[in-house]
């Protein structure tokens, strides 16, 4: 069955014909749904086209490097199938023999309908270029802000020590003695002096794993014209991030701060999920698991848990610079192609995506 031809007279979203939201229900459309199910079914229609997403992976130099994935490959099954159920913040079940406590939620899990088994889970962040610290630079500079979740980082964990499930002992070696013998971690006097060192360890980690890193965040883009709230033409694209090319994004910045410094002068959201991570890996090469909750509870450094960090568009440029950043693939007039049915009339314009679509009837015309 070709989803592309299906026709639809109920509101939907393209290609995505089973999943645990209704669609033809205005709570479908709000805003904790629609920046996941739109980017969802954006891939789909990416697909369709033939199109495959800007995969970012890290290289052996432990820089990133661009290549592409088809959604087939991201999602572990073909979009088209029938077979494909898309459910929405859900756990990743297999990720919880990993855990001490309840494993949190993630944007999207793909399913197979048949055995229930589920098949990829994915982080996933609607971004706008440009952002605000991008929006004044020429268009070449443009760039995204990523904001990241406590609950990303644990699926990144699990992402991790997946490759260890057999044997945790078998990256014991990258955690030196005197990372393992750190007796507070809750002081950050008696911890930021080890930060280098941990970050030798996670990337002694990410090189052993180069061959096996694996899709882990979808970035749609919608791009508008400057800081206007007006879309371009062509506005819409995928990229997607491999875990260990995620890493780069945290890791790269104390780096920096290292180079320029001589050390990390303090504990920043950055460094903070440095830390949260290494003790996540440590905690499973010893016992086989970790207990995410304590984790980021214990060790907040006077800094509230509600984000893990943020990275702005001047960031990420440098790691998304692209032909698809540059110029998007999918156009304005393909918005009315994935949002069907009258589904933009059901939209509440609260973030400013929606809002967009909300006040350009002239897209579906």
């Amino acid at each position: 069955m070709l989803l592309k031809n299906v026709p639809y007279r109920q509101p939907g979203l393209f290609g995505l014909i089973h999943s645990n939201r209704d669609f033809t229900q205005k709570e479908a459309w709000g805003k904790n749904c629609f920046n996941s199910s739109f980017p969802a079914s954006l891939c789909s229609y990416l697909y369709s086209l033939n199109l495959e997403n800007v995969y970012i992976k890290l290289n052996s130099n432990l820089k990133v490097e661009h290549s592409s994935i088809s959604t087939e490959n991201f999602y572990g099954i073909d979009p088209n199938s029938d077979n494909l159920f898309y459910a929405f913040e859900t756990q990743f079940t297999p990720y919880q023999q990993y855990l001490i406590g309840n494993l949190p939620g993630v944007d999207l899990v793909t399913q197979a309908r048949d055995s229930g088994s589920c098949l990829q889970p994915i982080e996933i962040k609607l971004t706008a270029l440009p952002d605000n610290t991008t929006c004044e630079f020429a268009e070449d500079y443009y760039g995204c802000e990523i904001v990241v979740r406590p609950d990303t980082i644990v699926y990144l964990a699990c992402s991790i020590v997946e490759n260890f499930r057999l044997n945790p002992s078998t990256i014991a070696g990258a955690f030196t003695e005197k990372l393992v013998n750190i007796t507070d971690w809750t002081e950050a006097i008696s911890v930021i002096p080890l930060i280098p060192d941990m970050i030798d360890c996670i990337d002694a980690i990410a090189l052993s794993l180069i061959d096996v890193q694996k899709p882990f965040l979808m970035q749609p883009i919608w791009k508008t014209e400057g800081k206007s709230p007006r879309l371009v033409d062509n506005c819409l694209d995928v990229f997607v991030w491999s875990n260990l090319a995620f890493t780069r994004l945290f890791i790269d910045l104390a780096k920096i701060e290292i180079n320029t410094y001589g050390r990390i002068r303090n504990i920043a959201r950055h460094t903070r999920t440095i830390i949260w991570l290494f003790k996540m890996l440590s905690d499973f090469s010893i016992n086989g698991y970790f207990n995410h909750g304590r984790i980021i509870d214990s060790l907040s450094y006077n800094t509230k848990n509600d984000k893990a960090f943020a990275v702005s568009g001047r960031v990420t440029h440098a790691y998304m610079t692209s032909a698809a950043l540059r110029q998007p693939r999918i156009t304005k007039q393909d918005i009315k192609r994935i949002i069907l049915g009258g589904g933009q009339n059901l939209l509440s314009p609260e973030r400013r995506f929606d809002a967009i679509i909300f006040n350009s009837p002239d897209i579906f015309d």
